[in-house]
C-alpha cells in the first residue's frame, strides 16, 4: 500500500490516505506513458496548413490553344502549375493523425502517471477546496502554505467556477476536473494536488462514473 498525505487549506497535515498500487495499474509503464503523451500532443496540432493542387484551383480544363501551328509553346489547361494562379506542383495536403489511442490505454497511462508521482512523493490530498468567491489571493495563499513553488496541477471531483477563476491567473498552475485528466496533464507540473473526493474517484476506477 502507498500512503498519500492529506492537508487542509492552511497547510497543516491532517492525516494520510492509503491506496493499493493495483488501483493505478500495479506498476509504472514508461513506454505506455510516452505513447499517451506523444498521441496527446499530436492531437493538439490544428493541422490546417495546406495548399491547392491543380485539381483544386478554380479554372477551366479546356486546352488554351491547339497543340501545333501557333508558334507558341505547348500548353494545357490554365490551372497548370507553370502558370500564374495555377495549382502548386507539390501541394501540401491536410495530414491525418496515425496516433490513435484506445480509451482503456489512455486511462491506464493516466493512472500510471499518477502512480509514478505518488512513488516520487509529489502527490498530496486536500481535505476540501473552498472558494466562496473568485479570489486569487486565497488560492495563492493556500499554495504557499502547502509549499508549492514551481507549479502544480489541482484536480477537483467536479467543475467549480470560483476555484477555477481563483487559480487560473497563477503561473504554472493548472486546474482540471479529475475525469478529464490525461497523463500529459499529470506529468506537466512538478506537484499534483487532489481534493479528497477527486482522489476517491481515482482510487475507485472506472466504476466511480457509473
Amino acid at each position: 500500500m502507498l500512503a498519500v498525505p492529506v492537508f487542509n487549506m492552511q497547510g497543516k497535515r491532517t492525516g494520510e490516505v492509503e491506496i493499493d498500487p493495483a488501483c493505478l495499474g500495479g506498476q509504472v509503464r514508461p513506454q505506455l506513458i510516452k505513447q499517451a503523451v506523444v498521441a496527446y500532443l499530436d492531437h493538439q496540432w490544428q493541422k490546417s496548413a495546406r495548399t491547392k493542387g491543380r485539381a483544386e484551383v478554380q479554372g477551366s480544363t479546356r486546352k488554351l490553344y491547339r497543340q501545333k501551328g501557333t508558334g507558341n509553346a505547348r500548353a494545357g489547361m490554365v490551372r497548370t502549375p507553370v502558370r500564374k494562379g495555377g495549382g502548386r506542383t507539390f501541394a501540401k495536403s491536410i495530414p491525418t493523425s496515425t496516433k490513435e489511442f484506445p480509451k482503456k490505454m489512455r486511462r491506464l497511462a493516466r493512472d500510471n502517471a499518477i502512480l509514478a508521482k505518488i512513488q516520487a512523493n509529489e502527490v498530496m490530498i486536500l481535505e476540501d477546496l473552498l472558494c466562496p468567491q473568485p479570489k486569487t489571493k486565497v488560492f495563492a495563499s493556500m499554495l504557499s502554505a502547502l509549499g508549492i513553488e514551481k507549479g502544480c496541477l489541482v484536480a477537483m471531483h467536479e467543475a467549480d467556477s470560483n476555484a477555477y477563476k481563483s487559480g487560473r491567473n497563477i503561473p504554472q498552475t493548472d486546474i482540471r476536473v479529475v475525469d478529464d485528466l490525461h497523463a500529459y496533464d499529470v506529468l506537466r507540473r512538478p506537484r499534483v494536488i487532489f481534493t479528497k473526493a477527486a482522489f476517491s474517484r481515482i482510487a475507485a476506477g472506472p466504476a466511480a462514473k457509473k
